[in-house]
């Protein structure tokens, strides 16, 4: 009994936790709002050691493009083994939208990227009851995303077409800790495994921050400028029609600034959440458009 703590005290003792939470999590707020405002330049240094974690990155989904390849991150040992994906595949018929953080390392080692943040997700949802033809009409409408996607991209349209590959102009809008706006481009290409089998692969080619989000067809800072809150965009879809529907799955891999050292503890967790919500956000909103256009074409 000497060690029993009250219910009464018990609910004290939370609400003081919680009072305690609230002024730690605006201190998080304010820093993270603070060191979004400030400047930022994205050093050469910076942009190798994202390109060699992303070449690490595409040498592992190579072999997984191959037939008999890993296709679905769910097909993968390291799927099996995670909490976060426990029956996935049930889970995912049921309605449910998976996401879980990545690393990728290199010969066994972590790949460190000087004063920048690598944020690294996989995500994967089912639809029930469409073809991949289906699917992929809504997947390659570059000019409606604005449409799709709102409001975190507020313009979208195609630059360019050849075959299998496109270049595409998004306005991307995040609205978070402070408001930003960038304009960026893509390199898409397209892939097939076999018939059920499809993929894409977009990388940002450029990324330029607008300098007043509220006027987004004002000037921008130059490339790599502004407060670094987004300096490369990548995302690798695929889409495997099977047991009656489709599955989407979508890796992405962004770059933005680093956290100022000490303060790691507190703001990171509140950074690298966006990326996540992000994506979490894209698989449900292409879940909700191709089913909405299949209802309206019947």
């Amino acid at each position: 009994m000497s060690g029993a703590v009250p219910h009464e005290s018990r609910s004290v003792l939370r609400t003081g936790k919680r009072s305690l939470a609230r002024p730690a999590v605006l201190a998080a707020a304010m820093l993270v709002f603070g060191l979004v405002a400030v400047a930022a330049e994205l050093k050469a240094r910076t942009a190798e050691a994202f390109n060699k974690y992303v070449a690490a990155t595409e040498a592992r989904m190579a072999g997984e493009l191959k037939p008999g390849g890993e296709f679905l991150y769910l097909d993968h040992p390291a799927a099996a083994a995670s909490e976060e994906m426990r029956d996935g595949f049930a889970r995912l018929k049921r309605g449910e939208i998976l996401v879980e953080r990545q690393e990728t390392r290199l010969d066994g080692k972590e790949v460190e990227v000087p004063d920048g943040m690598v944020h690294h997700w996989v995500g994967l949802i089912f639809i029930p009851g469409v073809s991949l033809k289906q699917t992929l009409a809504v997947a390659r409408d570059y000019d409606h995303r604005a449409e799709l996607y709102k409001p975190e991209v507020i313009a979208a349209h195609t630059i360019s077409h050849q075959g299998d590959d496109y270049k595409i102009f998004l306005r991307l809008y995040q609205r978070r800790f402070t408001t930003v706006a960038f304009n960026t481009e893509y390199a898409i290409h397209w892939g097939q495994v076999d018939s059920g089998k499809v993929y894409s692969n977009s990388i940002s080619t450029r990324i330029a921050q607008i300098k007043d989000a509220a006027h987004p067809d004002g000037p921008e800072y130059a490339v790599g400028e502004g407060n670094g809150y987004l300096w490369r965009l990548n995302t690798y879809w695929r889409f495997q029609e099977s047991d009656g529907g489709v599955y989407v799955q979508c890796e992405a891999l962004s770059l933005t600034r680093d956290i100022p050292f000490g303060l790691g503890w507190l703001i990171k967790p509140l950074v690298t959440k966006i990326p996540k919500q992000s994506l979490n956000s894209a698989l449900l909103r292409t879940r909700e458009a191709v089913l909405e256009k299949i209802a309206a074409s019947h």
